[in-house]
């Protein structure tokens, strides 16, 4: 039997797997970045240091960490944080592409370089927003549900009002999964579709 169970210190490996094996639209993202390590430090692992509280892991009968969700429970404070302290400290590794054109990369390191704090999309309705991902083993049983269902429960012990997340416009099963968990679809910018709901 899987279990779910807070995330805690020593994990993160297993969510960088997770994300990379599910970053292009749900399916194995290996190989597509020039660095594989670039998913997780942007999805992911900023939410378990920051939030470590609204992060909650899949444990396989093995041990095996197979599935997680995190959540910012203030979107617009989350994203100033990560402008002002986490993301400076890849601009090494990963420096500021050009303005336009590039690689798929470019654009994922166009996205990180302009997330920025103050008016947040949706933030007084749904301030929160969360990224949840399972590997392929673990689907179709009802984990994804599970986990949405820790989480909305943490987030409304803390008073948070509602809740959003945003798929991209070819994750075709998200888009399906996530009306049957209670979140309605919010007009979204294009290639996206943005869900929320009232906690």
């Amino acid at each position: 039997m899987t279990r779910i169970r807070p995330f805690r210190p020593g994990d993160e490996p297993a969510l960088v797997d997770i994300c990379l094996k599910t970053a292009d639209a749900g399916a194995d993202a290996t190989g597509i970045l020039d660095d594989d390590d670039l998913w997780a430090e942007i999805f992911v692992l900023p939410y378990a240091a920051r939030h470590p509280e609204f992060a909650f892991v899949v444990e396989a009968d093995d041990g095996r960490v197979v599935g997680y969700i995190v959540g910012a429970p203030d979107s617009a404070a989350f994203e100033e944080w990560f402008r002002a302290e986490w993301w400076p400290r890849h601009a090494e590794r990963w420096p500021r592409p050009q303005p336009a054109g590039g690689s798929r990369q470019d654009g994922i390191l166009r996205y990180a370089y302009a997330r920025a704090g103050g008016a947040q999309p949706f933030g007084d309705e749904y301030p929160a927003h969360l990224h949840i991902d399972l590997l392929p083993e673990t689907q179709g049983q009802g984990l994804g549900r599970r986990l949405i269902e820790t989480l909305e429960d943490a987030l409304r012990q803390a008073g948070v009002p509602g809740l959003h997340l945003v798929a991209s416009a070819d994750n075709t099963g998200a888009i399906a999964f996530y009306p049957r968990v209670g979140f309605e679809p919010l007009p979204s910018p294009e290639g996206t579709q943005v869900f929320g709901t009232r906690l």
